[in-house]
Formats: C-alpha cells, sequence, structure tokens
C-alpha cells in the first residue's frame, strides 16, 4: 500500500503563507512520548547542487537495535522555494517526502538532520515531517539555530539544557568525547529526555547516530 501523509498542504507559497502554516502545525506537535520501541529507525539529511538548484534528499532505513542499513531512498529534484533562515523545511521537504515514498520499509522514528522544536517558530524540519506523517521524529542538529545554554561536559552522553528565554526547547549533546556537541530538540510525539535517549540509542562511536550518518553520506553523494 502507498505511504500517505497524515497532513498535506502546498508548498509552492509565499513566506507569509509559509509562516501561517508554520504557525498552524506547530499547534500539532505534541512532545508526549507515544511510541512503542522502533523496529526501523531512519535518518533524514538533504543536500544541494547545481548551486541549490537541485534539491538531494535522502532518507536512510535501519534495523534497531542492530544499527543495520536496511532500506535506503535518494530523491533529486528541482527547488522551488528560495533559502530563507527559519523555513528551510519548505526547500527541502518535498523532496525528502518524494524519497520516504519510494522506500520499501516505513520507518518507525525519524532522526532528522536539522531541528525540532528548536525553532522560532517551534516548527523546524523534524516537527514539520513528524506532524505530516504522524510518525515519531527528532532533529538532530550539528548547530544551533537559537537558544542558550551551559557548554555540556566533555564526556560521551553528557548534557545540558537549551533555553529559549525560560523554555526548555532540547539539549546539547556530547555523542562522543572531546567532540562539538549536537544540538537534539523533539520534533514530534516525544519528548525532551525521550529525544536524547534514543539519539544515544542510535549512536555508536562517531559524533552522528548512525541514522543521519548513513543519510548524510546519501545526500552528500
Amino acid at each position: 500500500m502507498p505511504f500517505k501523509l497524515a497532513i498535506s498542504h502546498p508548498w509552492d507559497v509565499s513566506i507569509a503563507e509559509a509562516k501561517r502554516i508554520q504557525v498552524e502545525l506547530a499547534r500539532q506537535v505534541s512532545l508526549e512520548d507515544s511510541f512503542d520501541i522502533p523496529e526501523f529507525v531512519a535518518g533524514v539529511d538533504v543536500g544541494f547542487e547545481d548551486k541549490g538548484k537541485v534539491t538531494r534528499a535522502a532518507i536512510a532505513v535501519l534495523k534497531y537495535p542492530e544499527l543495520q542499513l536496511v532500506d535506503k531512498s535518494v530523491i533529486r529534484s528541482k527547488t522551488f522555494f528560495p533559502y530563507v533562515p527559519g523555513y528551510l523545511s519548505f526547500r527541502e521537504l518535498p523532496a525528502v517526502i518524494a524519497a520516504l515514498e519510494r522506500l520499501k520499509t516505513l520507518p518507525d522514528m525519524f532522526l532528522c538532520d536539522g531541528q525540532g522544536i528548536a525553532h522560532p517558530r517551534r516548527l523546524g524540519i523534524a516537527c514539520h515531517l513528524g506532524v505530516l506523517t504522524d510518525i515519531p521524529s527528532i532533529g538532530v542538529a550539528k548547530s544551533r539555530l537559537l537558544g542558550t545554554y551551559r557548554e555540556p561536559g566533555d564526556l560521551k552522553g553528557d548534557s545540558s539544557a537549551l533555553f529559549d528565554g525560560n523554555e526548555q526547547i532540547g539539549v546539547v549533546l556530547r555523542t562522543r568525547a572531546h567532540v562539538k556537541p549536537l544540538f537534539i530538540s523533539p520534533g514530534h510525539r516525544i519528548s525532551i529526555n525521550s529525544a536524547q535517549e534514543w539519539v544515544m540509542n542510535c549512536t555508536t562511536k562517531y559524533r552522528l547516530p548512525e541514522t543521519t550518518r548513513h543519510a548524510h553520506h546519501l545526500a552528500s553523494g
């Protein structure tokens, strides 16, 4: 049976309309744990070719807990939405959804290269994808978009809270000793604490969890 989105909306929209859609979808984000232990976890990453004119979206599906690659999908498509900080999911997700539709193995959880609720309107790419698919999702970002934090300890698993004002919007997580931390925030159907736990569950000896590490290689291909 072909995959169908739980929610859909137009992608060829103005910035003002994109903002309205973000605000509306952000109201549907759930930060409560609503999932069973996943059988398949997926990494999602997006790159660009031809000076941004072509979007290259990659999804890597891994069996859990073995973290062995069982399925993958890479889609190249024309880039329609401009590069505007805070609206990158409108630029990237159409190709991601096309890649998702070609998978033979549907994941039970997404780990996205990008933000979850650590976003000005609380709708980073992980939230956006999670709400549209109704699949639990986590933002695994290599850099901070917004928020303040104290530098976490230097050992693997050390973390500190990421705040926007008085609101905690994620964690800064050291996934490998003595390397730069990652910025973890829940996307949909998962709490902050569980998002951190599942990133560590999917991490072996590298900075990136195996999910997004595989997807990054595919997207950078």
